[in-house]
């Protein structure tokens, strides 16, 4: 069953079409990856679903509510979630009290009880504050980090903490706009595992934009391919890798004819084979030529 549906989806800047014409669906508990060059409108259509923009035309949906006429803060308690492309974390503000944050929606003592410290509300922050805790442990934040100031974290250690901050919403989707961006391999390599494990363990359904080919090729189930706002491409990520208004619109049309050029001629090759031939093998490379080692100098002559 779709959890997310947008049907005929279109953003206007003015003159420029950011979203056009845009269907598309995504099932629940699925890990899909939307790809495209910069300028596609991923961003866009990602600031759409979440409510920072108003489509022009067509609806979106999640869990069959129509979400493209609500504000954030009310998407965001039907069970919508999103960490963004550039790290937003409140820097003068401890790890544990940015997660704090999104628990916010949850907790009902009001300002009233709060300025008061009734039992009730105290009871509540306690709460609140374990399950900050263990959010940050899950999301690999352990030891003393919760208590350090969000801006004194190691990058990597930020985009986890961004992770943390939209799973304190209780999520039922969650957009991860390049979660990997910045990273070195490995922290790249622990944020896939991390993005496996929220659709493994806690079954909530994720949909990414991410430009690190590795990391889409590795986790999506589906990818879609976006290129001036509208979708030009969408299946496995075989399907994608060889998809030639892909090739195309990363790389240009002279590049996508080669490789269609390339795979036809491999082809033939194959069609043209005897049965039964072994294919031909690649010659094996020259022998590297060794430079030739230098004369030492001559000594000079002593003088008389």
């Amino acid at each position: 069953m779709a959890l997310l549906e947008a049907r005929n989806a279109t953003k206007r800047f003015g003159g420029l079409t950011a979203v056009n014409d845009l269907t598309f669906d995504l099932d629940e508990g699925a890990i899909v990856s939307v790809i495209g060059p910069n300028g596609a409108g991923k961003t866009t259509f990602f600031n759409c679903i979440a409510g920072f923009y108003q489509i022009d035309d067509g609806t979106i949906s999640l869990a069959g509510t129509e979400i493209h006429e609500l504000r954030p803060d009310k998407i965001a308690r039907l069970g919508l979630s999103r960490t963004y492309q550039n790290i937003r974390l409140f820097g003068g503000m401890t790890a544990a009290e940015n997660v704090l944050v999104g628990e916010h929606q949850h907790l009902s003592s009001s300002w009233f009880h709060a300025v008061l410290r009734t039992r009730g509300q105290r009871a509540e922050e306690a709460e609140a504050l374990e399950e900050a805790h263990r959010l940050l442990d899950y999301v690999g934040l352990t030891g003393g980090r919760h208590d350090l100031l969000a801006s004194n974290l190691p990058y990597g250690d930020q985009r986890r903490l961004e992770v943390a901050r939209a799973l304190a919403t209780s999520p039922r989707l969650l957009l991860l706009d390049e979660p990997t961006a910045g990273m070195n391999p490995a922290e790249t390599r622990g944020m896939t595992g991390l993005i496996r494990r929220l659709r493994d363990d806690l079954g909530i359904t994720i949909l990414l934009i991410e430009h690190e080919m590795r990391v889409v090729m590795d986790i999506s189930e589906r990818i879609t391919v976006l290129d001036y706002g509208e979708r030009i491409a969408e299946g496995t990520a075989a399907q994608i890798q060889s998809d030639k208004r892909v090739i195309e619109a990363y790389l240009g049309k002279a590049a996508a004819e080669a490789e269609a050029k390339r795979v036809g001629a491999g082809a033939a090759e194959v069609a043209a084979a005897p049965p039964g031939a072994a294919p031909e093998q690649p010659a094996a490379p020259a022998a590297p030529v060794q430079p030739a080692t230098p004369e030492p100098p001559a000594t000079p002559e002593p003088k008389d």
